[in-house]
């Protein structure tokens, strides 16, 4: 079943708390020795779900609130300006995932590409992960964006000709003439009975062999308009008004 783009930020996220942990706890440890942990409890505060588990199993949340509120002290000494904005940027996206916000997919797809960098900064491997997820996403968005360029454009049609499974319709059937020739016009397909009076209009309404020649049905399409009408007089529905026509007769003029 395919992720949700909410689902993708979600399991960023884990990546960034795994990835996260280990280094701050570290860069605490270096600076507070045995008191990094009440330290850190101090510029965070109290939480009755944390309590006084150690800074790597604390959740995201909070690891990049204790990045934020340490920044000068302690981050500050080994990461830039471009890292302290990807976490406030990754609060922000925290906080909507964890309020059940919709990620489009242009949200989402920033959402990984900041997780991935910050990783990347503190030299996590969970950044190769973060942005494995980051090229799927792309992928499908980039095929989406193709499969709607191609529904504009007709493309299965123009798919299945390059493909050679389909020909071209000219070559397997030869248009009557004033189609082939642009002088079609579907106003012919009724007669215009005052021409027809007047001995003026198109051949086939004014002279009785071509008009027999293109109307009269063929012995295997008038049996089956026999069978037809038959079949559905003997279902006959009155509230039913529709006649379907063989393919021989709709297709004569």
């Amino acid at each position: 079943m395919a992720l949700t783009n909410q689902q993708r930020v979600g399991k960023a996220l884990e990546h960034l708390r795994e990835g996260l942990a280990g280094f701050i706890d570290r860069e605490f440890q270096n600076k507070y020795q045995d008191l990094s942990l009440a330290e850190a409890q101090r510029r965070v505060g109290t939480d009755k779900l944390r309590g006084n588990k150690p800074i790597v199993e604390w959740d995201a949340a909070a690891l990049l609130r204790l990045m934020w509120e340490s920044w000068n002290d302690v981050f500050g000494q080994t990461l830039g300006h471009a890292e302290r904005s990807l976490v406030s940027e990754l609060r922000t996206i925290r906080d909507r995932w964890a309020h059940q916000e919709n990620f489009s997919s242009d949200d989402a797809d920033r959402a990984l590409d900041s997780v991935e960098r910050l990783l990347a900064a503190v030299a996590a491997p969970q950044s190769d992960s973060v942005r494995t997820t980051k090229v799927e996403l792309r992928r499908l968005v980039y095929e989406e964006q193709a499969r709607g360029e191609k529904r504009k454009a007709g493309g299965s049609l123009i798919e299945a000709a390059a493909s050679g499974t389909l020909k071209p319709w000219r070559d397997v059937l030869t248009p009557h003439p004033d189609v082939a020739s642009g002088r079609y016009q579907q106003a012919e397909f009724a007669a215009d009975l005052w021409q027809v009076y007047l001995g003026e209009g198109s051949d086939e309404y004014r002279k009785p062999q071509e008009f027999f020649r293109r109307t009269f049905l063929p012995d295997r399409a008038r049996s089956r308009t026999v069978r037809s009408a038959y079949s559905r007089a003997s279902e006959y529905d009155p509230n039913d008004r529709t006649t379907r026509l063989p393919p021989a007769l709709a297709a004569t003029r």
